[in-house]
């Protein structure tokens, strides 16, 4: 599925895709809606981008057994371990 973001709303918020899509990626974090691998990918950004983004706004890390298992399969991958 892809949202459309109107040039209305772009030009109204003063933000860029780019910027709204970081908001919703943060907000649905908050909520516990995404992951934080899930929400980094959403904002486009790569994961410590995306800590860096919260810690800035304050926002903890809930660090859960979904990511813990991302990070050993990404980590297989890369073979690390």
């Amino acid at each position: 599925m892809s949202v459309v973001i109107p040039n209305k709303i772009l030009t109204a918020t003063r933000m860029t895709e780019g910027e709204i899509k970081q908001e919703i990626a943060v907000m649905l974090f908050q909520k516990e809606k995404l992951t934080l691998a899930q929400a980094s990918r959403f904002a486009g950004m790569n994961r410590i981008a995306f800590q860096h983004l919260l810690a800035s706004r304050q926002i903890s890390v809930h660090y859960g057994v979904e990511d813990f298992e991302q990070d050993i399969k990404n980590l297989r991958a890369m073979g690390r371990l």
